[in-house]
């Protein structure tokens, strides 16, 4: 029996043809990671924008009766006006007029 490269039932053409179905299979698996990987940080990057488009982050100082007030600007740019009801994260950076750490 006569085996040689184009000899589809020799040894070589069968080692060569399973090993170029495992790259092949490698090479499709790397390219769907690839893609999932993209589109999870498309939908990180969109999410991170949708919140920043409707809010806005400033630093303000507690004043008496806790009271804190919203930049001008910001009031401006979200539009909101005396009366509305908006929600607030308290994030303290500095304690009583000295900085925390």
């Amino acid at each position: 029996m006569e085996t040689n490269e184009n000899n589809e039932q020799g040894p070589d053409y069968l080692f060569k043809n399973t090993l170029k179905k495992g790259v092949d299979a490698q090479t499709e698996f790397v390219k769907r990671m690839t893609k999932m990987q993209t589109d999870a940080m498309q939908g990180f990057f969109g999410m991170l924008q949708s919140l920043t488009n409707y809010n806005a982050v400033f630093k303000t100082t507690v004043q008496s009766n806790g009271r804190i007030s919203i930049p001008e600007a910001e009031r401006e740019a979200l539009k909101i006006e005396d009366g509305d009801l908006v929600q607030v994260i308290i994030i303290p950076l500095e304690k009583g007029g000295k900085r925390s750490g």
